[in-house]
């Protein structure tokens, strides 16, 4: 399977959904030189911070610095997680480009991550549109749970359908899927993806993968064969929901570029230039990353051939 030089647009959420679960507080300054550092690697989007409680999220209790912080380059919409009103007040602020509203397909994911049901949760984001769509700002609405519930199961298809539907009509530019927790598989993410765009032409869609029992790869390239051209992905496969029980890091940025580009897709991203970005993470977070390809290399990274084999081709 090749890809005859397709499009695909990459959009990093590494500050927000990666360092949002983070023990250690990733200083101020560390995460905006990061930004800008990656603002120069080619992505359609980056997701700087997210706009919750400090209390909910200490990690990023900085949001409003970092977001003035950082220096905008264009081409690229820079993102933020906005909750609620008091959230959408903070972002449009500090001039974001998008929000991304977020509510769970799941009613218990829902209840457990933002203690609302599910009514409830469209009903406030609903407020949250109407004081957004007269700036500047674009809406973007990523539905949680939409391949999986850790508590209820399977989410019917028509259940996340129906929630995009209810979204589209209130005139979101975009839904985000997203694989919360990992259980997302192949046949199952080609279906949706392709149900999805049979009904909605006109609303940008991305995929949010986990690699939480490592499929995040295989649901990508069934995504695409579906019709997706845009991902959510971290630098060095960090990230995780807080509110997802045994939920794993995001798919990771540079292992999906790597496959990407080797497969003849076009991403735009400067594969080394992530990778030197992405060996600063070790130390920003005290512990490893599950990147592959930082640990491994690029797969034509060759090694210096042994003496023995050397000696061995002299006679």
């Amino acid at each position: 399977m090749q890809g005859n030089n397709k499009k695909i647009y990459m959009q990093e959420v590494v500050t927000r959904d990666g360092f949002q679960n983070e023990a250690r507080f990733v200083d101020t300054d560390e995460k905006i030189k990061l930004i800008n550092q990656l603002s120069q690697c080619g992505y359609a989007r980056i997701e700087v911070t997210s706009f919750t409680s400090p209390k909910a999220i200490p990690a990023l209790r900085d949001a409003e610095q970092v977001m003035k912080g950082i220096k905008r380059h264009p081409g690229i919409d820079y993102t933020v997680l906005v909750p609620n009103l008091r959230g959408a007040e903070r972002a449009l602020s500090c001039d974001v480009d998008e929000a991304n509203l977020v509510m769970s397909a799941s009613e218990s994911h829902n209840l457990s991550n933002l203690r609302m049901t599910c009514e409830q949760s469209f009903h406030g984001l609903s407020e949250v549109i109407k004081e957004i769509q007269p700036t500047r700002t674009a809406i973007n609405v990523s539905l949680s749970t939409a391949f999986g519930c850790p508590m209820e199961g399977d989410i019917p298809l028509e259940t996340v359908l129906s929630w995009v539907e209810r979204f589209a009509e209130q005139g979101v530019r975009g839904i985000t899927l997203c694989d919360t927790t990992g259980m997302a598989y192949p046949t199952q993410v080609a279906e949706v993806v392709d149900k999805f765009r049979e009904r909605f032409h006109n609303l940008q869609l991305t995929v949010h993968l986990h690699n939480t029992r490592g499929m995040a790869l295989s649901n990508a390239l069934a995504a695409i064969e579906a019709g997706a051209d845009r991902f959510d992905s971290a630098l060095g496969g960090l990230g995780g929901c807080p509110y997802a029980p045994g939920a794993t890091g995001n798919v990771c940025t540079e292992d999906l570029v790597h496959m990407l580009e080797l497969m003849g897709y076009r991403t735009g991203i400067a594969l080394e230039q992530i990778l030197e970005a992405a060996s600063q993470l070790p130390a920003l977070v005290h512990h490893d990353v599950p990147s592959q390809v930082l640990k491994a290399g690029h797969r034509l990274n060759l090694h210096a051939v042994p003496d023995l084999v050397k000696e061995h081709a002299g006679n």
